[in-house]
């Protein structure tokens, strides 16, 4: 297991104290690289290395994952690409101990990632956390409140906030390019491995997996196989965890938090004051828990709306384009995300401003850790918390089965206790997400 969980709170103070007098931030030089550490990375994470290694001024240092034999063959992959092993970690709480490490990027399951990213704050890390940035509305609160006491960088993963054509458009919507925003759109329409995933039967753990770091912040539960597969498989591990409410946050937490969270940030209301949503989990006969079909209404205080759609089951092309898009409804025309500007005849408005410069997302994230400047966060902790919050007020809607009122100030639902149970979950001892805000 690591470093104890005693051992840990005592470094982790002593840590804080460094992170105040780094809060400024080391001074890089210009042959000086920043240390990363990738947490978790058998899936997304392992995009995180490949882009991680493709900046020239910085490196992954080491890895760590619950998963042995996914350490392992990161660790050896790293060996034949840049002919330097990586240092290698279990136990997260020992990349927290180790000063050599400026920074980590993690892309486990949501249920770590606001703890692994205050915990590095704490330590005085900086952090790219891969989406959702949290699994509860109350945690990314204390993720955002994180990176301000502790000075420390922090980006969240949904990559489009980088991206320099978005950058420019929805920064003209700002300006009022097509009038008042009234309503946004965002979907989602995966399928591929988004499948009914079986049944779970009780089974002895495996030996490379640390079931009990696996499972971190939430509440000790037994290891599961899937009974209906011919060669019985890790149910949850590494996957289709995403589709139970312990560990993950249904499709609109999964690819659906990138058209979230481009949604929001043109939309650019903060959050909403009611909310409504519908659906279920259609036609599977499985274990899963998340609806795979789901239609949501935010309604704003100033009575303009967003709608956001999840299908799971399969999709035609929608107008907009591709199975993810968005779309912005403005009182002068109208924007479709991948198309263009159009006026309500359907016309296309020519756009004369260019696009910014554009850097790949993770240049973004160590031109922060540099500068120490704000403003080069592209996709910055408070917004990831926001455009989270969508997605986590849109799930607890659905779960409770009627629309609920919303307080933005407090972030908490207005009399109804049912559903502010669901704003922070009950934590496991020892993995508790700090209270920080």
């Amino acid at each position: 297991m690591g470093i104890s969980r005693r051992k840990f709170l005592g470094t982790s103070a002593a840590a804080v104290i460094v992170a105040g007098t780094r809060a400024k931030g080391k001074v890089f030089g210009a042959n000086d690289r920043i240390r990363v550490c990738v947490v978790g990375f058998n899936g997304q994470g392992g995009s995180h290395i490949d882009n991680i290694m493709e900046q020239p001024d910085a490196e992954v240092v080491a890895l760590c994952d619950v998963d042995s034999r996914v350490l392992a063959r990161g660790a050896a992959m790293m060996k034949r690409k840049q002919d330097k092993t990586p240092k290698t970690y279990v136990d997260v709480r020992d990349v927290m101990a180790d000063a050599d490490i400026d920074a980590i990027s993690t892309a486990t399951p949501n249920h770590w990632h606001s703890l692994i990213t205050v915990w590095a704050c704490q330590a005085g890390k900086d952090v790219y956390v891969e989406k959702p940035l949290s699994h509860s509305v109350w945690e990314g609160r204390q993720v955002a409140a994180a990176a301000e006491k502790y000075g420390r960088i922090v980006m969240h993963g949904t990559q489009s906030r980088s991206n320099p054509t978005l950058i420019r458009d929805i920064g003209l919507m700002h300006k009022g390019f097509i009038g008042e925003i009234v309503h946004s759109r965002g979907y989602v329409y995966k399928n591929g491995n988004r499948m009914a995933i079986g049944h779970g039967a009780s089974a002895d753990v495996p030996d490379y997996l640390n079931w009990p770091l696996w499972q971190g912040p939430a509440q000790e539960k037994p290891y599961l196989v899937n009974a209906d597969a011919s060669t019985p498989r890790g149910l949850l591990v590494h996957y289709n965890w995403h589709w139970v409410w312990e560990y993950g946050n249904g499709e609109i937490g999964n690819q659906g938090v990138h058209e979230m969270d481009i949604a929001c940030w043109g939309h650019n209301r903060g959050l909403p004051v009611k909310i409504s949503s519908t659906g279920g989990r259609y036609k599977w006969d499985d274990d899963g828990e998340t609806p795979n079909t789901q239609a949501t209404q935010f309604t704003y205080a100033d009575g303009s709306m967003m709608t956001f759609e999840v299908r799971n089951l399969g999709s035609f092309q929608e107008a907009d384009g591709g199975d993810c898009g968005n779309s912005f409804f403005g009182t002068e025309g109208y924007y479709v995300r991948g198309r263009g500007f159009f006026d309500y005849k359907n016309k296309p408005i020519q756009v004369d401003e260019p696009e910014p410069a554009g850097l790949p997302k993770f240049a973004h994230f160590f031109k922060a850790i540099r500068s120490r400047n704000p403003e080069d966060v592209t996709a910055p902790a408070l917004a990831g918390h926001l455009s989270c919050v969508h997605c986590h007020i849109g799930n607890i809607a659905y779960r409770i089965g009627h629309t609920l009122d919303f307080d933005p100030a407090t972030e908490t639902f207005v009399n109804n206790d049912a559903a502010n149970a669901l704003i922070k979950r009950s934590y496991r001892e020892g993995f508790e997400v700090p209270q920080v805000a």
